[in-house]
């Protein structure tokens, strides 16, 4: 959430800066808001004065001996009035607050200018594509002619965009989430935590995913719970509400987690296979840092999700998203791709972000500087470190052979009894 008092006094540059994100996004509603908050808040301070004046003059009557009462109405009436003149300021500044709920984050200055995903420069490249004497396949034919998936059955379960994964299918994916948290524990210093799968209203508030987008998410009922759709709703929210002290910051957490999402809309090709499901595995890496380190901290974060991809040898591209593709949340972002043969293009697999005050703002985080007594918001991070699934979709495709087998990638061996390949 910004700023309130930011937004107030800044009005003009907000807009602009906004707009940078979404062209037609005015601040009209909030500007006319304002106006009449201010209005009504100096019409209630004016009356204010007039009845304290009018109590002192009351005092003096009495004094005197004279008819108090007639003043004494006209104080009764100025105080129904300022009370209902407060209720009404009260009201304005609950919308003025419902309209900035809505209201999406400021771009970084370092954030380029674009309308869409087409905009976003390329930052860096790693790794070699495969190159192969055949035509490769999709994930989505090699997973069941391998017997690791089983979207038929799946839909039979649960409907269309879920999975089953077997045998040596569901022990892949449970290796890949293991070879990702030993990474992230014991090299990269994250905490594992294992949080609640369920969530309530505030703690999606809290990281930005409500009020905006509660169509995108899947409601429990009865009872105020929903489905988390990724980790970094209850893993930010570790820490709503309270005041971390500052030699413990920067904090980082990482969490294995299923993710539910409705994916509401129409995604073409993305549908089949593992690409855009309902229901999907993710590590995710949460990181709380002061505001002059959160920077540095967002390239720290970055670069632990790239290494799980340089370790299962994953060619793949970072990119900056641009003010038009930015999340909601974010004010800077970098998209790791990984590259797919089958549809010979790169595919998100992780986005990286730093939400500065943002989530904290909402979420109520704050910490104490050094040597001060007023506290401040921290600046929240997170990053997939990886989403499971399409590692997996990426393994696949990227070290299938000829014969339909699939190379398991020697930093995932461990985990696999040593195994070199599938079948």
């Amino acid at each position: 959430m910004l700023d309130l008092h930011h937004v107030r006094e800044q009005l003009q540059q907000v807009e602009a800066a906004l707009r940078t994100r979404d062209p037609g996004l005015a601040l009209d509603d909030f500007r006319k808001l304002d106006q009449t908050r201010r209005a009504l808040l100096v019409e209630v301070e004016r009356l204010k004065k007039t009845r304290n004046e009018s109590s002192r003059d009351i005092g003096q009557l009495i004094q005197q001996g004279a008819a108090a009462e007639p003043l004494r109405a006209e104080v009764r009436k100025l105080g129904e009035r300022i009370a209902e003149l407060e209720r009404a300021l009260e009201q304005a500044q609950e919308e003025l607050e419902r309209l900035l709920h809505r209201l999406p984050n400021l771009p970084h200055s370092s954030v380029p200018l674009g309308r869409s995903a087409a905009d976003n420069p390329v930052l860096r490249e790693w790794g070699a594509k495969p190159v192969f004497d055949f035509e490769p396949r999709d994930h989505a034919d090699l997973g069941p002619a391998l017997g690791l998936l089983d979207f038929e059955r799946a839909a039979r379960i649960s409907g269309a965009r879920f999975a089953l994964y077997v045998g040596e299918g569901a022990r892949l994916e449970r290796a890949l989430i293991q070879f990702m948290l030993d990474l992230h524990t014991r090299e990269h210093g994250y905490t594992e935590v294992l949080p609640p799968f369920m969530v309530n209203a505030g703690s999606l508030f809290g990281t930005g995913q409500l009020p905006k987008f509660e169509e995108d998410l899947f409601k429990v009922t009865p009872g105020d719970y929903y489905l988390i759709p990724t980790a970094e709703v209850p893993v930010t929210n570790i820490h709503a509400d309270e005041i971390l002290e500052p030699e413990r910051l920067p904090i980082a957490y990482c969490a294995y987690t299923p993710c539910f999402r409705s994916e509401a809309g129409s995604y073409g090709k993305e549908v089949r296979g593992l690409i855009r499901q309902h229901q999907f595995n993710k590590v995710e890496l949460v990181r709380f840092a002061e505001p002059g380190d959160s920077w540095n901290q967002l390239e720290r974060l970055t670069g632990h999700a790239e290494e799980v991809l340089r370790r299962l040898a994953l060619p793949y591209r970072v990119v900056t998203l641009c003010t038009g593709d930015l999340g909601f949340s974010a004010a800077k972002t970098y998209d790791l791709e990984v590259w797919l043969p089958s549809q010979r293009a790169f595919r998100e697999i992780s986005s990286c972000s730093n939400f500065t005050d943002f989530q904290a703002r909402r979420a109520k985080i704050r910490y104490r500087p050094q040597g001060q007594k007023k506290t401040t918001f921290v600046h929240t991070l997170n990053g997939s470190g990886l989403a499971v699934g399409r590692t997996l979709v990426a393994i696949l495709e990227n070290f299938q052979e000829r014969d339909g087998s699939i190379v398991i990638p020697e930093a995932l061996r461990p985990y696999m009894d040593g195994r070199e390949r599938i079948p």
